[in-house]
């Protein structure tokens, strides 16, 4: 159960960053294929099926956050890239604020990528 469920989520991991690349790439060229449906929906689904595995690996591997900071730092950062993310297709209104912004989710899942393999916290508290 274990395998299966950390699989799924590596390939919606891998799945879901490609896909904000693409997207990204497709709003800096202004291109006519960021506006089809299955562009809208496609993300939506994989992000679902990332959310609902990372939540079965958490009854699988009974981790504690509270108990494991870089547990929680992941968490905090996950929500940082889900924000930048809505900020570039969203709200950023000019190509230099959506190049931040997509930057800022770039490291944040660097980050997110280094506290996984390390299981070290960034900040120790």
């Amino acid at each position: 159960m274990y395998m299966m469920a950390k699989h799924l989520h590596l390939t919606a991991v891998v799945l879901s960053i490609l896909l904000f690349v693409l997207r990204f790439v497709w709003l800096q060229s202004q291109s006519s294929l960021l506006h089809k449906k299955w562009v809208k929906i496609v993300p939506h689904i994989v992000d679902t099926i990332l959310l609902a595995s990372a939540i079965a690996l958490c009854f699988i591997i009974p981790f504690n956050p509270l108990q494991h900071p870089w547990l929680w730092q992941k968490i905090i950062l996950v929500i940082a890239y889900i924000g930048t993310g809505v900020y570039v297709f969203k709200f950023a209104n000019t190509r230099i604020k959506q190049w931040i912004a997509f930057i800022v989710a770039i490291l944040c899942l660097g980050l997110i990528a280094h506290l996984v393999m390390s299981k070290q916290a960034l900040i120790a508290f």
